[in-house]
């Protein structure tokens, strides 16, 4: 990234890696681990510096939303919170309106914390739930209970933030459809106004990869957590996703994400439609100017102030094409014809015509004069429809 490299007023949305956690969860893969306070406060003032290192070359940009990822976010000092947020403030200009969200862990926060946050600028949380069953959270490795998640969820409320996201996962180990409707009622019942719902991958480098792909012993010996459900059982778990969520007035917006009226992630949103972002702190991803780059994933080289770029790759015209369509249709509105050719300069059917078409013959997208969105069972088979519009895709 080099200054005057960007347009006066544009939007821009920052990204804040907080790499720290109590312990590392069964299923994570995440750049994240467990430190000591020491390590945590030496990193928040490399992160300042990096903050204000950074805005230096987006001065002119208006920040429309923030984002503090994890890790565990919330594992932060009061202090610390009040702190970054003072830094982010004076480094950029954020839009009034800004969407600043920060992920907690229910085993993390306490009143004090939360209302740090809330008078620090943070005006939406993110809490990590994954179940509701305290027998499926041992599973996971989770460090709370969902007695812990209740307490925080209630005092999140008394602190007066009125835009909370639950996360939830499905498809893992011991859990039946039976008991993630029960999770789904209950989180429901508390009526957030946002829910994430995201279906387990078992990532190479976790404690549950090593379980079912290289402890074949000790799982026969049943040491291993139960076996993960059948597919006709998550296809049970899915039909309950839809139906409970949308009982109580959740709408999908996006393959993973349900919302009330008004309470979609502008977050996201703004990565799925192509909004530039900069990330900070250890490993964070940003995307500049047709431009994709990391921070250094090794915490001895960050620590030393070594803000340079990793794994730069510039993306050609075909290249963002092809972003903006995989990640477009992700959202359930689809992606829109007038805004392809607004970004390219392209008609959309004379470029991916014949992708389209394979597709909506597979009962997989629907077209239309205004725009192209998956069906219901393209939802379903998300990774089929993205990879056709990769260079090697159908």
């Amino acid at each position: 990234m080099e200054e005057g490299s960007v347009t006066n007023g544009e939007p821009l949305e920052l990204y804040l890696h907080i790499p720290f956690c109590v312990k590392k969860c069964a299923y994570c893969d995440f750049l994240s681990a467990p430190a000591t306070d020491d390590v945590i406060e030496d990193y928040v003032g490399v992160l300042k510096q990096e903050i204000m290192q950074k805005a230096a070359c987006v001065s002119e940009r208006n920040v429309t939303s923030i984002f503090f990822g994890g890790g565990t976010p919330s594992l932060l000092s009061s202090m610390q919170i009040m702190e970054l947020m003072e830094t982010v403030r004076k480094a950029f200009q954020i839009d009034p309106d800004a969407e600043i969200t920060m992920e907690c862990n229910p085993g993390t926060v306490t009143a004090g914390k939360l209302l740090a946050m809330k008078v620090a600028g943070i005006n939406r949380l993110s809490i990590g739930l994954q179940s509701a069953q305290d027998g499926e959270l041992r599973t996971l490795g989770r460090i709370h209970r969902n007695a812990d998640f209740l307490s925080c969820y209630e005092l999140a409320r008394k602190a007066g933030f009125q835009n909370l996201n639950i996360d939830l996962i499905y498809g893992f180990p011991g859990q039946t459809a039976e008991s993630f409707s029960k999770t789904l009622r209950e989180v429901c019942g508390l009526l957030p106004e946002h829910i994430s719902v995201y279906r387990l991958i078992i990532e190479e480098g976790t404690p549950f990869y090593d379980w079912y792909h290289r402890d074949a012993e000790r799982r026969d010996a049943g040491e291993i957590p139960k076996i993960l459900p059948t597919e006709e059982e998550e296809e049970k778990m899915e039909q309950a996703l839809r139906k409970i969520l949308s009982q109580h007035g959740y709408q999908q917006y996006e393959i993973s994400n349900y919302a009330r009226q008004g309470k979609a992630c502008r977050h996201n949103i703004g990565y799925w439609t192509g909004v530039e972002y900069l990330g900070l702190g250890l490993g964070a991803s940003s995307m500049m100017d047709a431009c994709r780059f990391q921070n250094t994933s090794d915490l001895s080289e960050y620590m030393k102030e070594d803000f340079s770029p990793r794994e730069k790759i510039h993306l050609t015209g075909e290249m963002q094409m092809e972003e903006f369509m995989f990640l477009g249709l992700r959202m359930l509105c689809g992606v829109q014809k007038h805004e392809f050719y607004k970004r390219f300069g392209r008609d959309l059917m004379q470029v991916y015509g014949r992708q389209i078409r394979k597709l909506s013959a597979m009962g997989l997208l629907t077209e239309t004069t205004e725009d192209v969105r998956l069906t219901a069972r393209g939802v379903q088979l998300g990774n089929v429809v993205f990879a056709a519009f990769l260079k090697s895709g159908i």
